[in-house]
């Protein structure tokens, strides 16, 4: 199907957002008005824009508070429109979007209603244009898709039809099926919008809080389906008002609002991209640092050995366990710190992972590559990250690696749980769908986590079965590097013994606070002597319905943090009841390192 994007979904001048939507494979674009107004080009050089683009200008909106109103205030409603309407023709746009209106004057007569439309679809057919006629949902009389419908049905006009948004639909709760009872020919346009599920006035939701298909809580592609049962043959269009997506770069926001069309079309079962390939486990997790001294400590202290080297790169492996995590000590490295820079996704049908990847507009990464090294492709998520796509073949990435002399790990540390990986802020809804999409897996409800200088956003993606998690975070706190350090959770089957292991090594615990074991004591039931034992090693405890969980957690290495945890059989939650405790304790501690 064509799609298309409305420019106020996009940031930067209206030359800027054209560029955005042709970059991303968009077929036409929305022209709203404010970004014409604003704009230095006249229409037909926008016109000419957008040719040389090759976008269809699909639709020119908003024409706002035309009908249901006295005589004398529809005829300099006519008089606007007829203005409206040249500039249209010189624009090269065919269609314009017509609210239902919100003016004090205007009357709750739908017959009046549907004579005036007619008499504007009249006027716009000696131009060549159409009328679509949409509910807005805080409309003064008409504000939900099945009135919009019978008035257009009464003014009985070839010229108009109704523009259905998916946002004014769901948001009130109106059943979608109703669509079916329109013609496809009388459905205009559709504009699509996802947004998540708040309590709170509707028009400070729709002009802030829209966010494109695949990121919200709306059954968008139920709704989609409806549509095209009824023969609609027009754009899958994204009308997108978000305080964030006016503040992004319009490239990149383009580019993920694409991705989520791709993907809506791929549920509803129109082509969409080659099938999902979801990873079953974690290859290894790759840590750029300027210094390995202190890494190599932590990682020994850990229980883990260094097995092996790169044949070609300044790159280590470490490896306890399942869990394996490269060192890299190259030119690239950034100065400012250890961080978290890539990780390996073990996948059953790696060429198709990415294949699947870049038909998602997130092409494979380009490369240097030694004669000799197995050919890994990787794509980088919105944060930058590297996701390797590796086969389970034994003489697959670890080919790439020379043994070395190693004493052997210390038992403890099984495997890789979960990635906690922070998103700058803007890019938090694209993660989500970047990892829903491009690696199918599954995502859980956002929540909201406590830190002492503000909120916390955190959503977590996962496979099936659990084996690859990834907690996505947002922070409010863009001053302080501790809220924006990834970590690594690593599951064991012993807690306490893995804990006083890594302490008796040398290794530092980020120390809890007593009154937080005050509360457990409190709260739970515990054996004699267990509570104390978690105070002496700041270990953390949750409980739900399937079991415990107890984890404790190092202090911060440069951009980057080791979890040790501890899952009951059936528990798949990450500690969230704890997260705020666990970051004041973190702020706490990095205060008094810098005092």
């Amino acid at each position: 199907m064509r799609t298309s994007i409305a420019t106020v979904s996009l940031s930067g001048s209206l030359t800027e957002k054209l560029t955005a939507a042709a970059r991303a494979g968009f077929d036409g674009v929305e022209i709203f008005e404010n970004d014409l107004l604003a704009a230095p080009l006249s229409p037909e050089e926008v016109r000419a824009r957008c040719a040389d683009l090759g976008l269809t200008v699909d639709l020119y909106q908003p024409l706002r508070d035309i009908e249901a109103v006295p005589a004398e205030v529809f005829a300099r409603n006519l008089r606007r429109a007829r203005h409206k309407f040249d500039l249209m023709r010189r624009l090269g746009a065919d269609t314009v979007l017509v609210c239902s209106s919100v003016d004090p004057a205007a009357v709750d007569d739908d017959a009046l209603a549907a004579g005036q439309l007619s008499e504007l679809a009249g006027l716009a057919a000696d131009f060549g244009i159409r009328v679509a006629y949409e509910a807005l949902a805080w409309g003064r009389h008409v504000s939900t898709y099945d009135h919009a419908w019978r008035i257009v049905e009464a003014a009985d006009h070839p010229a108009l039809g109704t523009c259905l948004d998916s946002f004014h639909i769901l948001s009130r709760g109106c059943d979608p099926e109703g669509i079916e009872d329109i013609p496809g020919e009388k459905i205009f346009f559709l504009q699509l919008a996802d947004a998540p599920l708040p309590a709170m006035d509707v028009l400070q939701w729709s002009r802030h809080h829209r966010c494109f298909p695949g990121q919200g809580g709306f059954d968008v592609a139920g709704l989609v389906r409806h549509v095209l049962r009824t023969g609609y043959d027009g754009p899958l269009s994204l009308e997108v008002f978000n305080d964030v997506v006016r503040q992004s770069e319009a490239g990149p926001t383009a580019v993920d609002a694409r991705r989520s069309l791709l993907m809506l079309q791929e549920e509803v079962g129109a082509a969409g991209p080659p099938a999902p390939v979801v990873p079953t486990g974690f290859a290894f997790a790759e840590l750029l640092t300027p210094d390995a001294e202190p890494l190599a400590a932590l990682l020994g202290a850990l229980g883990f050995a260094r097995t092996a080297r790169h044949r070609g790169k300044p790159v280590d492996l470490w490896q306890q366990g399942e869990a394996c995590i490269l060192v890299n000590t190259g030119a690239a490295v950034r100065r400012d710190g250890t961080r978290l820079a890539a990780v390996g996704l073990e996948s059953p049908d790696p060429a198709g992972a990415a294949r699947r990847a870049e038909a998602l507009l997130a092409p494979v990464l380009p490369r240097r590559r030694a004669p000799g090294d197995a050919p890994l492709d990787a794509v980088a998520a919105p944060d930058g990250t590297e996701l390797f796509f590796c086969g389970t073949r034994p003489d697959g990435w670890r080919a790439d690696f020379e043994d070395v002399e190693h004493a052997p790990a210390a038992p403890g540390v099984r495997h890789i749980d979960h990635l906690a990986l922070t998103q700058p802020w803007h890019h938090f809804d694209e993660a989500a769908l970047f990892h829903r999409s491009v690696l199918g897996l599954r995502a859980e409800d956002s929540v909201d986590v406590a830190d002492p200088y503000g909120l916390l956003r955190s959503r977590a993606v996962s496979n099936a079965d659990g084996s690859v998690r990834i907690a996505l975070t947002v922070g409010a706190a863009p001053t302080d590097d501790t809220v924006h350090a990834q970590h690594i959770a690593l599951a064991t089957d012993d807690v306490v013994a893995t804990a006083r292991r890594f302490r008796d090594a040398g290794g530092r615990l980020l120390p809890i606070p007593a009154n937080y074991h005050d509360d457990l004591a409190a709260r739970h039931d515990f054996a004699d002597g267990e509570l104390d034992t978690y105070r002496d090693l700041g270990i953390l405890y949750d409980r739900d319905e399937h079991g415990a969980l107890r984890h404790c957690y190092t202090r911060t290495l440069g951009g980057v943090f080791f979890e040790l945890l501890q899952r009951d059989p059936g528990h798949r939650g990450y500690g969230a009841r704890n997260a705020p405790v666990r970051l004041a304790a973190q702020h706490a501690a990095r205060t008094h390192a810098g005092g």
